[in-house]
């Protein structure tokens, strides 16, 4: 059995969360470069050059990319053969943000509660999933999700019926609603299947996925190619101005389902896609 102590996972949220919000995930900023040497539209070449710099920019002057460093979205992948040496998974994770927030500057944007909204001072609580894995594997994921994307969120409960066919009616839909609210060229996650609460989840864990990794089955896979593709010919471009790219990339994740249901839920991430992660 592999015991973790609880400022381990601490001080792995403090590091990737001050990491996230000032240096973009190589394959992002590659993709941000590619979309503004292939844009079409000088509008929307314009607007790329813009976020490139800006992406520069931070990383050189450990700035944050945006001043709305988010809501700590943190995916756990935790082992059956490992234990917390003391606290709670939720209390390591909430003292690394805390940290974070402290040493980076980062702004302090969680309320409380959703009406009295009175601000904790110091972003926490974090949104942690734990996902349980075998053997004494711990792997911290750290997804800084803006409120400007997180806003555009879709839960549709489609009927099994609607198929494929609604799925992707949904997914075009909840893009193109959303129009340039969610600061396109976006990275788009599609949660397919469990419940209510099981598919936005799903949603949010397929945005951890590196630019142009596909889903593992070939379906899937092809689906999201043709899903991004469609979703770039809608000529909604960047910041919603026009011209192409207006995706980054696409991905999937799926799960069982009830007979009577097809939950699809869409999670938007803006350009400045931030996320990292450590294996410890």
């Amino acid at each position: 059995m592999r015991v973790i102590p609880k400022e381990l996972i601490s001080s792995a949220v403090r590091d990737l969360l001050k990491k996230a919000c000032v240096v973009l995930p190589k394959g992002v900023s590659k993709a941000l470069e590619n979309a503004r040497d292939n844009a079409k539209g000088e509008r929307a070449k314009e607007v790329l050059g813009v976020i490139c710099e800006n992406a520069r920019i931070a990383k050189e002057e450990a700035l944050p990319i945006c001043q709305d460093t988010g809501t700590t979205v943190v995916f756990l992948e935790w082992g059956a053969q490992v234990s917390l040496q003391e606290g709670t998974l939720q209390e390591a994770v909430d003292e690394g943000v805390r940290q974070a927030v402290e040493e980076a500057y980062l702004r302090r944007s969680i309320v409380r509660d959703p009406l009295d909204r009175i601000n904790t001072n110091d972003n926490t609580p974090a949104n942690l999933t734990v996902i349980p894995v075998e053997g004494e594997k711990v792997k911290v994921t750290v997804l800084p999700k803006g409120a400007g994307c997180e806003n555009m969120t879709k839960l549709v409960m489609l009927k099994p019926a609607d198929g494929k066919d609604g799925v992707k009616a949904a997914v075009i839909d909840a893009v193109k609603s959303s129009g340039g609210n969610a600061y396109p060229p976006l990275v788009v996650g599609v949660g397919i299947g469990g419940d209510g609460s099981k598919a936005p989840t799903l949603s949010k864990k397929a945005l951890l996925r590196e630019i142009g990794h596909r889903n593992p089955d070939p379906y899937y896979a092809a689906f999201e190619e043709e899903l991004k593709a469609e979703l770039n010919e809608t000529g909604q471009g960047p910041l919603g101005l026009g011209g192409s790219p207006t995706v980054l990339d696409l991905f999937i994740e799926k799960a069982p389902c009830h007979i009577a249901s097809l939950p699809v839920a869409i999670s938007l991430n803006c350009h400045a896609a931030r996320c990292a992660s450590k294996e410890l």
